[in-house]
C-alpha cells in the first residue's frame, strides 16, 4: 500500500490528526519513536536550519525536495510534505508532484502565495489570482495520479484579502480535487469557527504556531470545531533553538557542559539513530582477514 493510501486510512479515523513539524531526519526518526503516526516537514523549519535564513522564499526547490527526500527515508511512516507553491506554474507543479510521489511521500501543501512566499505568519503576503491557484490544485490532482497522495490546499488570502476571500478559495480548491482545505492565519478563535462552519463536509487542516497570529488551541479543541488535522510546525524547531541557547551559553561562559540539564546521553542517541541495528549489519557482513 502507497504512503499515500496509508494516510487516507489514518484520516478516515475519529478526532483530529495531530502532526509535529520536523525539519531533519533526527526530528523525525523521534516522532515516529515516540509512537506518532504521520510526520510533517516544516518549509520554515527546513529553510532556517539549511540556510540559516527566514522563510522568505529563499530555499530552492531541489534544495526542499533533498531534505524532503533524505527525511522520507529515514522513516517509515507516512510523511507530509510542505512544497510551498509548487515551484512555478501547473507544469512546474507537475514535475514537482511527480518527484514527490516517486519519494514515498504520503502528502503535500500546496499554496497560492505570490513567488517569492513568505512564512504564513510574517507580514506582507500576496496571493495569486484564485483561477491561478486552482489549476494548480487540478495539475497536483493529475500528477499525483493513483498514487492516493493527499492534497492539501493552502490559501494565505485571509490576510491580505479577508475571511470570505479565504473561505472561498478554499471551496474551489476542494472543487477542483483538493482532499483538505488549509485556510492559513485565521486570527481569532471566531475566524477558526467560521471556517470550521464554512466546511463542514471537507477535511480542515489549522496550522498552530506558538507567538503566531493564530490562537494556539489543543487538538482536542480543534477536533471539536471540526479540524481534521492539527500541526504544531515549529515547537520542535523552537524547543531545539532553545536547547542549543542553553547548552552552548554554558560552554562559553564556564568553559564545560557539566551539570547541563536536558542534555541526551550518548546512548540513547545512538538508539535514536539505530547504532544497535547498523552493528548487527556489520557483524553479519564482516569479513576475517585471518583467512
Amino acid at each position: 500500500m502507497s504512503a499515500g493510501k496509508k494516510l487516507r486510512q489514518i484520516l478516515e479515523q475519529p478526532g483530529a490528526l495531530v502532526l509535529p513539524g520536523v525539519y531533519d531526519c533526527i526530528g523525525a526518526k523521534i516522532v515516529e519513536q515516540i509512537g506518532f503516526p504521520v510526520v510533517f516537514t516544516s518549509g520554515f523549519g527546513i529553510s532556517g536550519s539549511t540556510l540559516g535564513r527566514p522563510d522568505y522564499g529563499f530555499i530552492t526547490a531541489t534544495e526542499m525536495l533533498y531534505a524532503i527526500r533524505r527525511i522520507t527515508e529515514s522513516v517509515n511512516i507516512p510523511l507530509v510534505a510542505d512544497i510551498d507553491t509548487g515551484y512555478g506554474n501547473p507544469l512546474n507543479v507537475i514535475r514537482t508532484v511527480t518527484d514527490i510521489v516517486n519519494m514515498g511521500v504520503a502528502g503535500i501543501i500546496l499554496e497560492d502565495q505570490e513567488w517569492p512566499k513568505k512564512c504564513g505568519h510574517f507580514q506582507g503576503k500576496r496571493v495569486i489570482p484564485m483561477a491561478e491557484h486552482v489549476e494548480k490544485i487540478k495539475a497536483a490532482v493529475h500528477a499525483r495520479g493513483d498514487s492516493g497522495l493527499v492534497i492539501i490546499a493552502r490559501t494565505d488570502a485571509r490576510a491580505p484579502l479577508g475571511l470570505d476571500e479565504a473561505i472561498k478559495r478554499g471551496r474551489a480548491c476542494a472543487e477542483a480535487g483538493a482532499d483538505v482545505v488549509f485556510i492559513e492565519a485565521p486570527q481569532s478563535l471566531e475566524d477558526l469557527q467560521a471556517i470550521a462552519t464554512a466546511f463542514e463536509d471537507v477535511y480542515l487542516f489549522a496550522n498552530m504556531i506558538e507567538g503566531g497570529k493564530t490562537p494556539v488551541l489543543s487538538g482536542q479543541e480543534l477536533a471539536e470545531m471540526g479540524f481534521k488535522i492539527v500541526v504544531y510546525p515549529l515547537s520542535g524547531l523552537f524547543s531545539a533553538t532553545q536547547a542549543m541557547i542553553n547548552c552552548y551559553r554554558q560552554l562559553f561562559e564556564n568553559g564545560t557542559t557539566a551539570g547541563l540539564q536536558d542534555i541526551v546521553s550518548f546512548q540513547d542517541f545512538e538508539n535514536i539513530i539505530e547504532v544497535p541495528k547498523y552493528q548487527e549489519l556489520e557483524q553479519k557482513f564482516s569479513v576475517d582477514v585471518r583467512h
